[in-house]
């Protein structure tokens, strides 16, 4: 067990960023359709939101659907789109106690134009708030990067640093992860945040998403607190 760093040591967390797994299994070990598992999955979601935003939390980072997502069966996709029509009325409905900007990292172009209009209106309207929920929807860390060298492409640039090629990603107004937490026991990050995570602490639990509490979430901060982050040096 790593002794815990002294508190004068001590970075604190600016950016958090989630791997919400175990949806589907929670929900068949309880007898019921996947698809539920990810109505409670969202409740959970809530709940650590409204915890992040207490314990000051700058940036929020959940993978709720990825490229590889659509793969699944037909009925647990309309279920998750679903959804996440549900989730955007209540964001509409609870911009004040929702204390952050909402951002979508993915492409958007896939979805109808209803739901990327309503996209795009919670963007705006919550643009001038210093906290930032990113939600990573269609999204896959290589297609961000593919995309991210076609926008520079497109702009002409001849050169291109590590900042600007971090200002054509999606999460161009977010620093890179402190944390990255996955919840339902595998032990890999999924084509997540593949450039962010450079330096990322990665924490995995065997908890399924919706049974993951604010309680779980203070122990995986307890944890990263443990760590020496060394960024390369010694």
């Amino acid at each position: 067990m790593n002794k815990t760093v002294k508190s004068e040591e001590r970075q604190p967390i600016r950016h958090i960023a989630m791997i919400m797994d175990g949806n589907g299994r929670w929900a068949k070990q309880r007898g019921m359709p996947r698809e539920q598992g990810h109505r409670f999955g969202v409740k959970a979601f809530q709940a650590i939101l409204e915890h992040c935003s207490e314990i000051g939390i700058e940036i929020v980072t959940v993978y709720a659907f990825s490229t590889e997502n659509w793969k699944r069966p037909k009925k647990e996709v309309d279920a998750i789109m679903k959804l996440m029509d549900h989730y955007l009325s209540e964001c509409e409905k609870k911009l004040d106690r929702y204390n952050f900007r909402i951002c979508f990292l993915g492409d958007k172009s896939v979805f109808d134009e209803k739901r990327r209009a309503r996209m795009e209106k919670l963007e705006e309207k919550t643009k001038d708030r210093a906290r930032i929920l990113n939600i990573a929807f269609n999204y896959g860390g290589r297609d961000e990067i593919v995309h991210a060298c076609n926008r520079l492409i497109a702009q002409g640039e001849r050169y291109v640093s590590e900042e600007s090629f971090a200002k054509a990603l999606y999460t161009a107004d977010s620093v890179d992860p402190d944390l990255i937490i996955r919840t339902g026991g595998d032990l890999r990050i999924s084509n997540f945040l593949l450039w962010q995570a450079a330096y990322a602490e990665l924490y995995f639990t065997d908890v399924l998403w919706p049974d993951f509490t604010p309680e779980e979430l203070d122990l995986a901060i307890e944890d990263f607190y443990t760590r020496k982050r060394r960024f390369g040096g010694v």
